[in-house]
């Protein structure tokens, strides 16, 4: 029971994070294109990747839960609940991709790997936090 749910739950927090994550880095790549992102940018693109996947992240968790329990409700949880589960996810999604590509890319070849790193960061955090208080990412 624990497993299944945790492995739901961690898909939806990949979901949001992937969104924003991943979308980050392609734009920055479409706007460097057909070059690729400097050096130097290299770091700020990871930053506003990370940012921009938790709080698409936050936001659609947010939506999720907002008919069940309330609009300030559903986002203290999606903050206050799945904060760790997402840094957790959005460090190894880009590692992952630093360390498949060198540098802030995103192709279609290292997306599944990319997306594995991230649930399978989170999904033991997720487990654990469903186990111990019943819930981890949705209520």
């Amino acid at each position: 029971m624990f497993a299944k749910r945790s492995a739901q739950n961690t898909c939806w927090c990949l979901f949001g994070c992937a969104l924003g994550d991943l979308g980050t880095i392609f734009g920055f790549q479409l706007y460097y294109s057909p070059h690729p992102i400097p050096e130097d940018w290299w770091m700020t693109v990871w930053v506003l990747a990370m940012v921009a996947g938790i709080c698409t992240s936050v936001i659609l968790e947010t939506l999720i839960l907002w008919r069940q329990v309330g609009p300030l409700e559903a986002f203290k949880t999606a903050v206050g609940m799945s904060m760790v589960s997402m840094v957790l996810m959005e460090a190894a999604m880009n590692l992952a991709d630093y360390g498949m590509m060198g540098a802030p890319a995103i192709t279609l070849g290292v997306l599944p790997f990319t997306l594995g790193a991230g649930f399978l960061a989170a999904w033991p955090y997720n487990y654990w936090r469903l186990k111990k208080h019943g819930h981890c990412c949705h209520g």
